[in-house]
This record gives structure tokens, sequence and C-alpha cells, in this order.
């Protein structure tokens, strides 16, 4: 079943030209009913079809999934205030976990896009998944050169380090992602996509392709 109408698309076109406080207040009820409700319902829907195959998932509330539309805008030179999409994060604790196990996915009128993988890790925990892939390369690269993954993703993303630990060295020679500090991976669909009855299907088709390289990095950081 479809979630959104094509208002969806349509209010956040009509933001990107009116990106103030004055319009979005004389716009509330539309983004109550048009965007909001739809999103939370469909966020929901996502979270109850994990927990089908996960306990993880099961307790998880939507409100702790769902960021904000207000823009940070304390530090950007940027400061319109709303955000021209809607985003979510399914993992367990929500936006507050740690745990690379999960999917992000945005919602706008330009795309609608799937993301997983590392996206920020601390010092401890990027070297222990630089080793984790030094001594597991096979495995490695079984999982984001197998056929279903490059389908989906195509490739793994993420800023590198120039220097590296000098026992990490050779095991980059073989493996130059071990000098990343990020491997995230996303899919990118159009935007008429949201207003599509397999949305969710296409969503969790991602979440699924990317588990296994997720459960990979997840046995070297361990966390919830």
């Amino acid at each position: 079943m479809s979630f959104f109408t094509e208002d969806y698309l349509n209010f956040f076109i009509e933001l990107a030209g009116n990106n103030h406080k004055t319009w979005f207040d004389e716009n509330r009820k539309r983004y109550e009913t048009s965007i909001k409700k739809p999103f939370y319902a469909f966020t929901q829907h996502l979270i109850n079809k994990l927990a089908e195959t996960d306990p993880q998932f099961a307790e998880l509330q939507v409100k702790d999934c769902v960021f904000r539309i207000n823009r940070d805008i304390r530090f950007s030179k940027d400061k319109t205030p709303y955000k021209l999409m809607c985003s979510a994060v399914v993992a367990p604790n929500g936006k507050k976990s740690k745990a690379v196990n999960g999917i992000y996915f945005e919602l706008s009128p330009e795309h609608v896009r799937a993301y997983g993988g590392i996206y920020e890790i601390d010092k401890e925990d990027l070297e222990l998944v630089r080793e984790g892939i030094a001594a597991n390369m096979k495995e490695f690269r079984s999982i984001y050169q197998s056929k279903e993954f490059k389908q989906t993703f195509g490739e793994i993303h993420g800023e590198k380090n120039k220097i590296l630990p000098a026992y990490l060295k050779d095991s980059a020679q073989e493996e130059a992602m071990i000098y990343n500090k990020q491997w995230y991976f996303y899919a990118e669909f159009p935007a008429e996509t949201i207003l599509a009855d397999n949305l969710d299907q296409q969503l969790l088709h991602c979440y699924e392709v990317g588990k296994p390289l997720e459960q990979f990095f997840n046995q070297f950081i361990q966390r919830a």
C-alpha cells in the first residue's frame, strides 16, 4: 500500500522557495496531514516488518527513529530553518544506536535514498574495524563484491586517511579500504517511488542486501 500522496512531494517543492517560519506556519496543518503523519506511519510500518524476523526491533519507538524537520542552523551559514525532506533511521535504539544494524532512509522531492554501513565511528572502533578487515579480507571482499550488493548499492563510499599505523600498511596494499574512516553505501530511487505501493519492499530489500556487511562490521565493534 502507498502511505503518501502527491502533496508530500509538492509540499517540499513549495517549501524550497518559501523556507521560512511564516510560510511553514501557514501550511502547518498541511505538513501534519501530508508529511508528518504518513511519514510516522510508514516508519512504524518498517519497524513492524523488521520486528517480524528480528526481536531487536520489537520495542523500537517511531519517535526515536524520525529526525526533526528543523535544521540545526547554529553553526551553519545557511540559515533556512527547515529540511527539504523527511528522514529516519530504523536501528536498535533508533537515532542513539551505535550498532551498524539497520537502515537510514530519506524521502525527498529529488530522490529516495536508503543508506547502510558506517558513517561515524570513534577512534577506538575505527582501529578495530580496520584490524577486522585486515584479518578477514577474503570475507570482506566476498560481501561487497557480490552480485547482489553491487547491483543494489554499487560500491562502498567513505573518506580515507592518508596515514595508517605501520602494522596495517602491508594489509592496506592488498585492500585499499583499510585506509577508509567511513564505510557507507546507499541505493537511490526516483522521487516518484515515494508514491509507489512497493516503497516499503524496496527499502526492506536494501536492508537485507546490506545486512551481511553490517554484521561483518558489528563482529568487531559489538555495540548495542
